[in-house]
């Protein structure tokens, strides 16, 4: 029988101080779904919502226990499971439940961590590069040649974005609000990293785009980029909205989405069935994770912390200190 194991819980609406370590019962796996001892697991702005009372777990999901991402070892699998064995290096992605030292879920939310990769990097792949390739290409439809705008681009889904659209030959403008991170984007190989602060934004990044206009923008704030991505983007161009940090009503004029002929995409992960996520993992797997074993791709991660410290990397992550992902480890010590 397996002893309790520790979990990160909400246990009320409220900061970061409200969360708690528990020893909860470790979860049960159905017959097509594998036990996974956590490593590491990956933070998202989905947890720091979900710890306000604003963004509840879907009905699949632990109610109080947050986490979306996760990398660890298999621990036993179900009796229709084929793709895995115990022993096995796994990533995937949850509706919640992460943050814990045990999880179940269906095995083809899973996909086999790259050789010779860490912990900390696998659990940092799953829902950001995940979310970044379903926006980009699967709804985006970006192609080669082609620019796109990308919000928070510092931001986990942001470094995926920028890397991801590298790699299909795409022009990337990358806004960034701080001086620090701006450095890191174009240390990255972003063509133009902008400060959304600069006066007459939008001229400098249709500038930027070489007088022409951006065809997609990958936008995770809403209602506060509303009016400078419908002025940037380019006749047939593609706005996809999967985040909402700057609200979320906005006011639309459908005289200008008409007269460029734009298309409005809104887009979620979290909260898509079963076989949503699964085709989505399954196209991830074949097109984009042999990438990351190339060095062609790679997770970046800003802070990491032991499970114990999630409070302070909720706070970090609020506060929009990090770079990229953060991370919790989950050991002995955690």
């Amino acid at each position: 029988m397996l002893h309790p194991m520790r979990a990160v819980v909400i246990p009320r609406p409220g900061g970061p101080e409200v969360l708690e370590i528990r020893e909860l019962p470790v979860p049960d796996y159905g017959s097509e779904e594998l036990l996974v001892g956590v490593r590491a697991a990956a933070l998202n702005r989905a947890d720091l919502l979900q710890r306000l009372g604003r963004y509840p777990a879907p009905p699949d999901a632990p109610t109080h226990v947050p986490g979306l991402e996760f990398a660890g070892e298999v621990e036993a699998c179900g009796d229709r499971v084929r793709g895995f064995r115990p022993g096995d290096r796994v990533m995937g992605i949850l509706g919640g439940g992460g943050c814990a030292e045990r999880v179940a879920l269906h095995e083809r939310l899973c996909m086999a961590v790259p050789p010779a990769m860490g912990w900390q990097e696998a659990a940092a792949i799953p829902e950001a590069f995940l979310t970044a390739f379903d926006a980009l290409f699967e709804r985006g439809q970006l192609a080669a040649g082609e620019v796109v705008l990308i919000h928070a681009a510092a931001s986990g889904v942001g470094t995926a974005a920028v890397q991801l659209a590298r790699i299909c030959g795409a022009r990337t403008i990358a806004l960034s609000r701080t001086a620090a991170k701006r450095r890191r984007l174009e240390s990255m190989g972003v063509e133009s990293v902008l400060d959304p602060s600069t006066p007459r934004l939008a001229e400098a990044v249709r500038l930027a785009s070489g007088g022409r206009g951006v065809d997609l923008v990958l936008d995770l704030l809403g209602r506060s980029a509303w009016s400078l991505n419908l002025e940037v983007l380019r006749e047939r161009g593609r706005l996809v909205v999967i985040g909402l940090m700057g609200g979320s009503n906005v006011e639309l004029d459908l005289a200008q989405l008409m007269g460029k002929r734009l298309t409005l995409i809104g887009s979620v992960l979290r909260n898509r069935p079963l076989e949503e996520k699964v085709a989505l993992v399954q196209q991830f797997s074949r097109r984009i994770l042999p990438l990351f074993a190339a060095g062609s791709l790679s997770p970046v991660i800003g802070h990491s912390f032991p499970l114990g410290s999630v409070a302070q990397a909720h706070a970090l992550m609020e506060r929009n200190e990090s770079f990229g992902k953060v991370v919790l480890t989950l050991d002995a010590e955690g």
